[in-house]
């Protein structure tokens, strides 16, 4: 994280490619500082979404009218759009699912059931979202498999050294999340997939609240599974991906079936088409796979270089600007974070405070973050959570403290 001291300005300047940061709330300024929870969406999306089912609505790959081949056309072309931008070997590599859960359970129910044995062990840290923790749950309790926790140093950091103890011949899958959605770690996730290959054992990341935040190559990772959400990179809700390593994706039995996931029907039996249509049942969600492909050019048209400067400007900023506040507490001081701050104020409820927040039009996230584990093992109920986005600027942190001051003096807190 860049010196909040040598930030002196920060040149992106997107906020009117958003609607909704036009429109007031409660009769103020929009101050979103939700993007760990969902991101705005750009007008390019919005009015590709529009155009879409204005001009181009049709099922997918049975049809011989023009719609139907033409509506075909642009999915295919979102899978290698995601492809790309993954750096992904082959388009069958990228599956499409509903979101980082529903890809996550995809896994699980296949490649776990088929390959997770009694007395197996599954590695997940302590930072993990729910969704990275309730599906192998289901599993292991199935299989009779058994789930060991990586934990995490003071600074939110995961204990690197109890993770090398943790792993063996018997760690057969590592579900590892690439940034913390409630602390903001940006895990060494490439050195932790080689450390899992070395033992024999396959690696899926949670990437959703990596994707908007730095270049994601899945080839240089070498990791075997990797998941995110549209909604997180400005995309379309109800989308997401599941990138798979061709060989694994291919050995891996179906989990849901349906129309366009078979090869051949019969009452006798069925065959089942390759991946990714194998694990694509019935009609998925056309538009969002298409708009999402807007996203991601929306995205790379900014370039990742100029969006994690502007990021680590904001994050800089609002650590020091919080710091400077008594009686507030930032928790999750890793040295390589993503732009969240999560953060306690002595004497207010962070549901409260989130209230207290959005009657100045400041949007923050307040509660557990799905991530119940952590919050137990920190002993608090939950933080506090601002969460940058391309949109952001200095002015909304400044919006963010003023109101924090506000909130502290009506709780009684502070004099200020």
């Amino acid at each position: 994280m860049m010196s909040a001291s040598a930030v002196t300005e920060i040149k992106l300047d997107v906020q009117g490619d958003f609607p909704i940061l036009q429109n007031p709330i409660r009769d103020k300024r929009l101050v979103y500082l939700d993007n760990g929870a969902t991101t705005q969406k750009p007008q390019c999306v919005i009015q590709a979404e529009r155009e879409f089912y204005e001009r181009e609505n049709a099922n997918i790959h049975r049809g011989v009218h023009w719609l139907s081949q033409h509506a075909t056309d642009l999915y295919d072309r979102s899978r290698e759009c995601t492809r790309a931008f993954l750096n992904a070997a082959r388009t069958e590599e990228i599956v499409f699912t509903s979101g980082t859960t529903d890809s996550i359970n995809l896994v699980a129910a296949t490649w776990g059931r088929a390959n997770i044995k009694a007395g197996d062990e599954i590695l997940l840290t302590m930072l993990e979202h729910h969704s990275n923790i309730v599906p192998w749950q289901l599993l292991a309790d199935e299989k009779g498999a058994v789930i060991k926790v990586v934990p995490m140093l003071e600074d939110g950091t995961l204990d690197q050294a109890e993770y090398s103890r943790l792993l063996s011949p018997r760690t057969k899958f590592v579900g590892l999340v690439h940034v913390s959605n409630a602390l903001g770690t940006v895990n060494p996730v490439k050195e932790m997939i080689a450390q899992a290959h070395a033992v024999g054992a396959v690696v899926l990341l949670d990437g959703a609240q990596a994707v908007a935040h730095q270049v994601v190559d899945v080839q240089d990772l070498d990791c075997d599974f990797y998941a995110f959400s549209g909604h997180k990179i400005y995309g379309p809700t109800g989308v997401g991906v599941l990138y798979g390593k061709y060989a694994i994706l291919d050995a891996m039995p179906p989990w849901k079936g349906g129309g366009d996931m078979i090869h051949t029907v019969s009452f006798s039996g069925s065959t089942f088409a390759p991946a990714p249509q194998r694990f694509e049942a019935g009609t998925p969600n056309i538009a969002g796979v298409v708009v999402l492909a807007e996203a991601l050019k929306y995205v790379q048209s900014i370039g990742f270089d100029a969006i994690t400067e502007h990021e680590q400007a904001l994050l800089a900023y609002a650590t020091e600007q919080l710091q400077a506040l008594p009686g507030i507490k930032i928790i999750g001081t890793a040295p390589h974070k993503a732009g969240v701050v999560s953060f306690m104020v002595d004497g207010i409820h962070p549901h409260d405070l989130g209230t207290i927040l959005d009657m100045d039009g400041v949007a923050i996230r307040a509660g557990h973050h799905c991530a119940m584990p952590l919050m137990t093992e920190l002993g608090i109920p939950g933080t506090a959570r601002a969460s940058f986005g391309v949109y952001n600027t200095f002015a909304d942190v400044d919006a963010l403290v003023a109101s924090l001051k506000k909130a502290q003096k009506l709780f009684g807190v502070s004099d200020e």
